[in-house]
């Protein structure tokens, strides 16, 4: 079960965040767009492929896969400057703070 919350929060936070990020962002699109950009970093987790065995519900992602190690956070972080990255990198980041509540909850 709680698989699948994690999962349905990775698609309820950007939709809650995506409104709020639409009345800020230069050019002013639709939430859903916002919605549907930070939604798309849920294929950060292609990188789980990369493990064996792919889903191990006892496995913390952080620190483990490649596109969820703290460099690559690091990366995602620098990404929020830059405007035409900025969405993509608050998607990532999002991501990466619910993968993280998920560990602690392990």
């Amino acid at each position: 079960m709680r698989g699948i919350l994690h999962i349905l929060a990775h698609f309820l936070v950007p939709a809650v965040i995506a409104p709020w990020i639409s009345k800020f962002m230069r050019p002013a699109r639709s939430w859903w767009y916002y919605w549907a950009m930070m939604s798309a970093t849920m294929l950060v987790d292609l990188d789980h492929f990369l493990a064996e065995p792919v889903y191990d519900p006892a496995r913390c992602s952080l620190g483990f896969h490649p596109l969820h190690s703290f460099w690559a956070i690091g990366v995602y972080v620098l990404l929020i400057f830059p405007e035409k990255t900025r969405v993509i990198s608050i998607g990532l980041l999002v991501h990466m703070m619910l993968d993280g509540i998920d560990c602690a909850l392990m």
